[in-house]
């Protein structure tokens, strides 16, 4: 007797909702976060961030290596412990993720090599 009605027409949101929010906030890729990271280890240290009204918490509250924004301090501190940023420092911290420039050498698009010239008119 029970169960689903057959014409019945379900939209199932599993993974769209999920994926255009996260597109909300748009992320830099990772070879832009890295060189971020390489440009403030070369510093002196952070700089003060600006206030922005359209970031959570006024944009006071950064994680350079998730390149996301808290609401305030508690929240980036409890980030700070969690198993996904503790991965990202992790991969940020190994060899440079690829760039724009490997990702068109791979695909063949670079520079041409010919090899030695071998002979001169």
């Amino acid at each position: 007797m029970g169960g689903k009605c057959p014409h019945r027409k379900v939209k199932k949101r599993r993974l769209s909702h999920k994926s255009a929010r996260r597109s909300k906030f748009l992320v830099k890729g990772d070879d832009a976060v890295y060189s971020e990271i390489l440009k403030m280890a070369e510093g002196e240290g952070p700089k003060p961030l600006p206030h922005d009204e359209d970031l959570p918490g006024m944009g006071q509250f950064y994680c350079a290596h998730c390149d996301r924004y808290f609401a305030n301090d508690d929240v980036r501190e409890e980030h700070f412990r969690s198993k996904r940023h503790k991965k990202r420092v992790k991969q940020m911290n190994g060899p440079a993720p690829h760039t724009q420039l490997d990702a068109e050498l791979a695909a063949g698009m670079g520079m041409p090599d010919n090899g030695p010239m071998l002979m001169s008119m």
